[in-house]
């Protein structure tokens, strides 16, 4: 029996715990969560016990695995904390704020053999892995541009909220759902930053709202993709965030708008979108792989690894904006 402990019961928190608990041959244990409200309706739910603080949780309980969920500037204790214990760590995105952070915690659980997985649900959408097929299978040629925006309903309802305050959040839109964003990006082409410029716009608040990227991106197979990315928290779309993805080709395009997908190839165009499983399944599918890859009966398909770049590519965005000056993203990468 695989036994879970959930840090960070609010909302999201409580759901993969839920769906944890439905996963043959795991028992979640307990929670923690400095809100009594979470706390409560977490012992409702699931009826084990809970604390407020998440040391106390890690010292009383025998815990295999962790379920992550709490403000992002707090993910990189709470991660070392279980890691130095022997557990296995479940992180919501984005996996930390802070490129050193992000190599420390892929080198603890490399030393201990430990499972670190970082939830970018979008692995397990079958429409961004229909995306990646095409790329993988060579349908538009050589990918060389790439362009994308997500927008959404967001500084209206987090400015109050601990995701308006950096202290808590890091960052703004561009840390939160543009997280998911550069991730779709960059591994759909399996591509990793090498350089990137940027301005942002914090639009009269404490984090920002508006981010505009030009990156360059690498393949595995060194042929490099121009970027433009833009990012916006005071768009219209609520509560999923309205997005678009645009992949160049040597012989055709692939354009992504948020609900199909539609290749040109060879001077034919066509549509080619499986259906959108839901926020819940995916969630299941990214949770059940963590729980298999623990028993070593799959890979990860949520390595920190691809949670690494994300992280460098952000960082190195932010320093750009208030520089003024291109950084380069494969330096903080390449970091010991």
């Amino acid at each position: 029996m695989l036994r879970v402990a959930g840090i960070g019961v609010g909302d999201l928190g409580r759901l993969e715990l839920s769906l944890l608990s439905d996963i043959d041959g795991v028992e979640v244990v307990a929670g923690a969560d400095p809100s009594h409200d979470a706390r409560a309706a977490f012992a409702h739910e699931l009826s084990v016990p809970t604390y407020e603080d998440y040391e106390e949780l890690l010292a009383e309980e025998d815990v295999d695995a962790a379920c992550i969920v709490t403000p992002h500037t707090l993910h990189y204790e709470q991660a070392k904390a279980c890691l130095e214990r022997d557990v296995h760590v479940h992180l919501e995105k984005p996996m930390v704020t802070d490129i050193d952070h992000a190599h420390d915690l892929i080198d603890r659980a490399e030393a201990r053999n430990l499972v670190l997985a970082v939830g970018y649900q979008r692995h397990f959408d079958p429409r961004f892995r229909e995306i990646q097929r095409l790329v993988d299978a060579g349908r538009i040629g050589d990918v060389h541009m790439a362009a994308c925006h997500l927008e959404q309903v967001w500084i209206r309802w987090t400015k109050d909220q601990w995701r308006g305050n950096p202290a808590l959040s890091g960052g703004g839109q561009l840390y939160d759902s543009g997280s998911h964003l550069l991730d779709a990006l960059l591994w759909s082409t399996r591509s990793t930053p090498v350089s990137v410029a940027a301005t942002v716009d914090n639009r009269g608040h404490d984090v920002d709202v508006n981010s505009a990227l030009a990156a360059t991106l690498e393949r595995e197979d060194g042929d490099r993709i121009t970027a433009s990315i833009g990012v916006s928290g005071a768009g219209q779309s609520t509560p999923a965030p309205g997005e678009m993805l645009t992949l160049l080709g040597t012989e055709g395009t692939i354009s992504f708008d948020g609900e199909t997908i539609e290749v040109t190839e060879g001077g034919t165009t066509y549509t080619a979108t499986p259906n959108d499983p839901g926020f819940d399944a995916v969630t299941r599918r990214k949770l059940e792989n963590f729980v298999d890859a623990i028993r070593g009966d799959v890979d990860l398909d949520i390595p920190a690894e691809d949670a690494l770049k994300v992280t460098a590519l952000t960082e190195a965005a932010y320093d750009a904006a208030e520089t003024g000056q291109t950084v380069d993203v494969q330096a903080l990468l390449d970091r010991s």
